[in-house]
């Protein structure tokens, strides 16, 4: 039920939620004046009435609001808030806005078929009622203005020439919107302060300045882009320019080059046949002087063929005197070779002599050696007779080493037993510490996924393992980390019901260890991170409120609790917060029976298996209004760890451990034992060995003397007979030495031939050199004519290929002359090319060199053609339209500068203005709460319009420096207060008609909240200020009221009095008469 204190109160069905609203000084006084009276105060698009029909809590109500504070009061869930919605909605603000259902028949209250809201907006010249028919089967929405329907558009054009901004957080502050405020940008926030405050040109003055700034960027890049294209044409035509002056430089050059190609066919037509003459001449002179010579030459040539026919026969013979002597050498060569094999076969016969003697003299030193070591082995076997016996005293010995092996053999199996105990404990460990493995990975895989999600965290976890010590107690990594889903299927009810702020969030057991780590990674290392203090008592055992067997019918198996495994800490903030030990999880069974499970007391909130059902029981009428949300899948704790079975892996890794360490000791006690016997073993060992040398060596005594005995007689018997040895080596030397003596024989016979042929070959070579001395002398002075008449008969046949060569050539090079200066064959050269030859070079290497110098110039000149010229003109003229186009670009960039200095000018003169006014507001609501703050204009570039923002710095506690206000830094509380002030400043300087702003003193202590409320009611309550709606479920007592003020009371029960019995008179009656008695 709404009513004012100035019209009668209307009424709703029972059932549906009620307000009821008068100003507090009519309540007591019972005055009632007419609402013409009170028009006057209403700002223009003030909301004079809001009628509800079927729309969320509400069956039908009509509220009236005051025209300066209205603070809306009722206890939570009678529909405080869908008056917010109500207004929104009706105004054609979004859905979007509210931050609840996306849908607008979402709205319309359950089991309703279509809805309505009407709201009457104070104008000048006749009010503005706006109707809103809602339409839950479509989802679809019918206008009306003042009566007559209209189009959504038409709506949203009137209310916008209200100055009405439900889309602007500095108008419209929803409570589902009140945390966005503090993360509104500082440009964000400086765009709704001006639609908001400010004159209604200002946004679009700034709207147009970030065009304008656009544009001007655009003019900008249009003038360089255009500055430096002529830039680059006027260089390249300067270029151009001295490519011209070169072009004409090089044609000068090519002319003379032709001249000098025309030129040089004559001058080498001249100097050849200046050549060819000679060549006759030279030609003519080889000639005679090569018949002189060959008359010269013939008597020597006679004489020189006589002395060769006599040098053949002897030459003949002295060739067959050498193949003789050759023939005579091979044979004498042949001869002593034999005598050398002799000599050789000689001292062989000599060597085995004297190897049998040296034979004989060693075996006679062998016999003599073997007889003094018998007489020594007997002499020792004379000794060893007189010594006792050793057997009793090694058959001792043998027994305690049969014992000694026994007991190694022992011990060798228990140390095998070991090991293989050993083995099977280190393998087992190996795969216990394999899982404990994987485990670990899992969890590092969950530590990556914060890391992706909120690295700031991350980065305060890192440091929190390496600064443990610095804490007194306890603390706990962020709860994602720590809280252990026993079967992921599960993981996503507890992730649904715990927010991620708080999955995030460090869990501390002392609060002054949460401030010191704050300081450390908020305000030193500007971290945005959250952290928990857990409950000073433990909640982390309490009890349900119900056991789960009396649920069970209904399909809970379990409550929320039971799921997951976290520290003793985290547990405890979580059942004490989110009461996940009161909290059931039901199945299948529950969805199917859910009006049935809805209707059962103590339930709050409970999950099936894919919804979250949270139940609201109405305090007056003992109604229940649900809202169920989908569960989603699980991000971050499907990746489960069972805490017990990593307990026990590590008890049973220890116990492994512990029994591989007495293993070891047990093994080192077995193997000093076993190196005891051992040395044991050794000492026994080395005494038998003594003994039973001692025994054994008179049996070995007699062995050596007997083997030494034979070997004796079998050395004598083999004697060697060295007489008749020499006497048959001196045979065999007899009968050597008597065929040397052949063999010399022949040598000597063949030495003499061979020298008789050497002398007969001297004297023939004798008479041959005599001859060959004198055809010698004879072919030296041939020799010497006929080199030179060799060489005149050479140089006849070159002149003669030269004469030749040069007249072919000398034709060849007229014909090309002419050719070159286009003359007829029979034409001579004309009188201006003999002119113009006769200023050249006369010579073949000065004009050579004058064609190099002229060619090397012409060269370099690269790059020119003809068209040269003619690009140089075209640009030329391209430049001179380029300059008259920048110079208009550069006009009209300095025009619109001009322009946008005085649209500047136009805004943020009035914008600096308006912002001191809120600067001295906001400053003077903190000082009178002993605190700081102030707002400011900032901006990091002046010319960047589209950067400009409206920066809140605030300070509550004197030992801190202003922050600027964020979603991060500050408490919520302090957000709360800091939001509702700096709209509280915006308030006398409000263009729009109303505010609303809904439960936003929820996280205020007590002292701010009293304060906050003396600025809005001392504000809010001013002739000058618009409309403004307070929603709250709950005031402090004894606060400050004003007369301005209108308290709307909303009610809901079942047993409300029906609208049409709501008797406000009786009411203010009733309150007179009680007030007179008393």
């Amino acid at each position: 039920m709404a009513a004012s204190r100035k019209r009668p109160r209307q009424g709703n069905v029972s059932g549906g939620a009620q307000t009821s609203g008068s100003s507090v000084a009519d309540l007591l006084t019972g005055s009632q004046p007419g609402r013409t009276e009170e028009d006057g105060r209403f700002v223009e698009g003030s909301i004079l009435r809001l009628t509800m029909k079927n729309f969320l809590t509400y069956d039908y109500s009509v509220m009236y609001p005051g025209p300066n504070l209205n603070m809306i009061v009722g206890a939570n869930g009678t529909g405080k808030s869908s008056i917010v919605c109500a207004i929104c909605l009706g105004l054609a603000g979004k859905t979007a806005i509210l931050g609840r259902g996306d849908k607008v028949g979402l709205y319309v209250k359950r089991g309703c078929h279509k809805g309505s809201i009407e709201i009457e907006l104070f104008k000048t010249g006749g009010n503005l009622v706006v109707n809103r028919e809602i339409h839950v089967e479509n989802n679809q929405s019918l206008w009306m203005l003042n009566g007559r329907h209209c189009n959504q558009k038409a709506v949203e054009e009137e209310v916008k020439a209200l100055h009405i901004q439900v889309s602007n957080l500095c108008q419209f502050l929803p409570q589902e919107k009140v945390g966005e405020f503090a993360k509104m940008s500082k440009v964000e926030l400086l765009e709704a302060t001006e639609k908001s405050v400010g004159p209604p040109e200002m946004y679009e003055y700034h709207c147009d300045l970030k065009n304008f700034r656009n544009k001007e960027r655009e003019y900008e890049n249009v003038v360089k882009e255009k500055a430096s294209f002529l830039e680059k044409a006027k260089q390249r035509n300067e270029r151009n320019k001295l490519d011209v002056n070169r072009y004409y430089e090089k044609k000068r050059h090519l002319d003379v080059i032709e001249l000098l190609g025309k030129k040089k066919p004559w001058v080498e037509y001249e100097t050849t046949r200046k050549e060819l003459e000679g060549a006759k001449k030279d030609r003519d002179e080889a000639k005679k002087q090569l018949c002189a010579l060959k008359q010269a030459q013939a008597p020597m040539l006679r004489k020189i063929q006589l002395i060769e026919n006599q040098l053949k026969p002897t030459e003949a013979q002295i060739k067959a005197k050498t193949a003789a002597i050759k023939e005579a050498s091979v044979k004498c060569k042949q001869k002593q070779d034999q005598l050398d094999r002799k000599h050789k076969e000689i001292e062989d016969i000599k060597q085995t002599l004297r190897l049998k003697q040296m034979e004989e003299e060693d075996h006679q030193k062998r016999i003599s050696n073997t007889r003094r070591t018998i007489d020594d082995l007997k002499a020792e076997l004379a000794k060893v007779g007189d010594q006792p016996d050793m057997t009793p005293r090694i058959n001792a010995v043998n027994a305690e080493l049969r014992q000694i092996r026994e007991q190694r053999a022992k011990i060798e199996g228990e140390k095998a037993d070991l090991r293989r105990e050993k083995d099977n404990l280190i393998a087992e460990y190996r795969a216990l510490e394999r899982k404990l493995n994987d485990m670990n990975n899992m969890m590092n895989a969950k530590e990556e996924k914060l890391r992706g999600r909120h690295r700031d965290t991350h980065t305060a976890l890192q440091w929190l393992r390496q600064n443990k010590q610095l804490f007194q107690g306890n603390v706990h990594e962020p709860m994602m980390l720590v809280i252990n889903v026993r079967d992921h299927r599960f993981a996503k009810f507890v992730e649904t019901h715990i927010s991620f702020h708080d999955l995030r969030a460090f869990v501390f057991q002392r609060k002054d260890d949460m401030e010191k780590f704050m300081i450390e990674v908020r305000d030193r290392m500007n971290l945005k991170v959250n952290s928990i203090s857990a409950p000073d008592e433990s909640c982390s055992r309490r009890a349900p409120s119900r056991n789960i067997e009396s649920l069970r019918r209904f399909g809970f198996f379990t409550y929320l609790r039971e799921m997951f495994d976290a520290p003793d800490e985290v547990m405890s903030y979580l059942c004490h917060q989110y009461k996940v030990h009161d909290v059931p999880v039901g199945s299948d069974q529950t969805k199917a029976m859910i009006k049935t499970v809805i209707e059962e007391p103590y339930l709050r909130v409970f999950y099936t298996t894919e919804e979250r059902y949270t139940l609201k029981r109405s305090h007056y009428s003992n109604k229940i209004s649900t809202s169920n949300s989908a569960v989603h899948d699980s991000q971050y704790l499907t990746i489960t760890v069972d805490a017990e079975e990593r307990r026990q892996l590590e008890q049973q890794m220890k116990a492994c451990e512990s029994k591989m360490k007495d293993i070891e000791e047990r093994t080192k006690a077995l193997q000093a034992e076993g190196a005891a016997l051992d040395r044991r073993d050794n000492e026994l060992l080395g005494e038998k060995k003594q003994l039973s040398e001692v025994k054994g060596k008179k049996r070995q005594l007699e062995q050596k003397i007997s083997t030494k005995q034979d070997s004796l007689r079998q050395m004598e018997q083999n004697v060697i007979d060295l007489k008749k040895i020499e006497e048959e080596t001196k045979e065999k030397i007899a009968a050597v030495n008597a065929q040397k003596v052949t063999i010399v024989t022949a040598f000597m016979a063949q030495m003499k031939l061979r020298a008789k042929l050497t002398m007969e070959k001297v004297y023939l070579a004798l008479e041959t050199v005599g001859l060959m001395a004198e055809k010698t002398k004879l072919e030296n002075d041939c020799r010497e004519g006929a080199s030179e008449l060799k060489t005149t008969d050479q140089k006849c046949s070159r002149l003669e290929q030269r004469k030749v060569q040069l007249t072919e050539q000398c034709k060849a090079l007229l014909k090309r002359a002419k050719t070159t200066c286009r003359m007829q064959a029979d034409e001579s050269l004309p009188e201006d090319l003999r002119n113009a030859f006769g200023q050249l070079p006369d010579t073949l290497d000065e004009i050579d060199a004058r064609l190099n110098e002229e060619r090397s110039r012409a060269e370099c000149f690269t790059g020119l053609s003809e068209n040269v010229v003619d690009e140089y003109n075209r640009r030329e003229q391209e430049i001179k339209n380029l300059e008259k186009e920048l110079e208009d670009k550069s006009n009209a960039l300095n025009n619109y500068r001009q322009n946008i200095s005085e649209a500047k000018e136009r805004w943020l003169i009035p914008l600096k203005q308006l912002v001191e006014q809120i600067n001295d507001k906001f400053s003077d609501f903190f000082r009178s709460m002993q605190c700081a703050g102030e707002v400011d204009l900032h901006s990091e570039n002046e010319e960047e319009y589209d950067k400009y923002g409206i920066r809140i710095r605030v300070k509550f506690h004197s030992s801190t420096q202003l922050h600027e206000l964020t979603a991060y830094h500050q408490s919520g509380g302090e957000r709360s207060v800091s939001t509702m002030l700096y709209l509280m400043a915006l308030q006398e300087l409000n263009r729009c008609p109303f505010r609303v702003v809904d439960e936003i003193n929820q996280g205020m202590d007590p002292v701010n909240e009293r304060r906050v409320f003396d600025i809005v009611v001392r504000t809010a309550c001013k002739e000058t200020t618009s409309q403004y709606f307070f929603i709250t479920p709950k005031l402090l007592q004894n606060l400050q009221y004003a007369e301005e003020m209108t308290v709307l009371c909303v009610h809901n029960g079942s047993q409300m009095l029906p609208p049409h019995q709501w008797d406000e008179k009786a009411f203010i009656r009733r309150r007179l008469q009680r007030k007179a008695r008393a």
